[in-house]
């Protein structure tokens, strides 16, 4: 049973085959992928199922140097044909964002983003929020968000991918002490639905991925006493899929729309006329009649 609202009866946790990487239909034979945030959790998982779909060249971002090589080493050795370049970047540095994509990327074009790197911030209420650091904190989620969002349009294929690792805190609360990475994460939902506005040729994503045993959720844990019941741990492998499959022709019918990676593929795509004529599924004003909601 799923423990939170779902548009699917199936509840996914972990990868299934309508997302495996081995699908002749999620094939990324011959794209650059650039992954931020790429060196742990789900920017490396996901950086290995891209090469596992047959990638051509893997870019990945991240603060520390080594967790970025070692992965950069792990897929190569697994996936000899792909190319995994590397770039230590401090995504809120505009000038660093800008020359680690003309560093890897060069003169490619990027097929796919998956924009995943992010801070949580302090733990605290709006009450007695520490004002100084709650505002650090959204401004350094939102201008990462808003450089890597700047340097993937210089570089982006005409009809490239756009996969906003969000979080289900942009949408929807859960304690109080989330108020500086909620607000944080519905601005950076704002940015890339405006590049999304913008830019109808492209296909932008906003994705809860799950919750995954990672760093940041580590980190949060402290915050969610009371709340375990709802919480259900999902497997990295499942995010990593989700997103293969998002890239591909498959997901297009979901261009701009809000997504959790527990979502079932199958029963999307069975609903996609439905969604493709509508709101549903994106964040706007509940119950103000868009010309074309139905």
């Amino acid at each position: 049973m799923a423990p939170f609202p779902s548009p699917t009866s199936t509840w996914r946790t972990g990868v299934y085959p309508s997302i495996s990487p081995t699908r002749p239909e999620l094939s990324a034979k011959g794209k650059t992928v650039v992954i931020t945030g790429g060196g742990t959790g789900i920017g490396a998982e996901t950086a290995r199922y891209f090469a596992e779909a047959g990638a051509s060249l893997i870019a990945l971002l991240g603060r520390r140097e080594q967790p970025l090589q070692d992965t950069k080493a792990a897929i190569e050795g697994e996936f000899p044909n792909v190319k995994v370049v590397v770039s230590s970047t401090d995504i809120t540095n505009k000038v660093e964002v800008e020359n680690a994509f003309a560093k890897v990327v060069g003169d490619k074009k990027i097929d796919v983003l998956v924009s995943n790197a992010a801070m949580i911030g302090p733990q605290e209420a709006v009450g007695e929020a520490d004002d100084t650091k709650l505002l650090d904190a959204v401004s350094q989620n939102l201008s990462g968000s808003l450089y890597i969002a700047q340097a993937f349009l210089h570089h982006a294929a005409a009809d490239a991918v756009a996969i906003d690792v969000s979080s289900s805190a942009a949408h929807m609360n859960f304690l109080p002490r989330f108020a500086a990475y909620s607000v944080s994460k519905m601005a950076v939902f704002r940015l890339w639905d405006s590049v999304a506005f913008a830019h109808p040729e492209l296909s932008v994503y906003h994705v809860q991925p799950g919750v995954v045993d990672t760093a940041m959720n580590r980190e949060s844990a402290a915050s969610i006493k009371g709340l375990e019941h709802l919480i259900q741990k999902d497997d990295v492998s499942l995010p990593a899929g989700f997103h293969v499959w998002l890239a591909s022709p498959e997901a297009r019918f979901l261009k701009g729309r809000f997504l959790w990676a527990n979502w079932d593929v199958d029963e999307l795509m069975a609903q996609a006329k439905d969604l493709g004529a509508s709101e549903k599924l994106t964040i706007g004003l509940n119950g103000w009649p868009f010309p074309n909601s139905s």
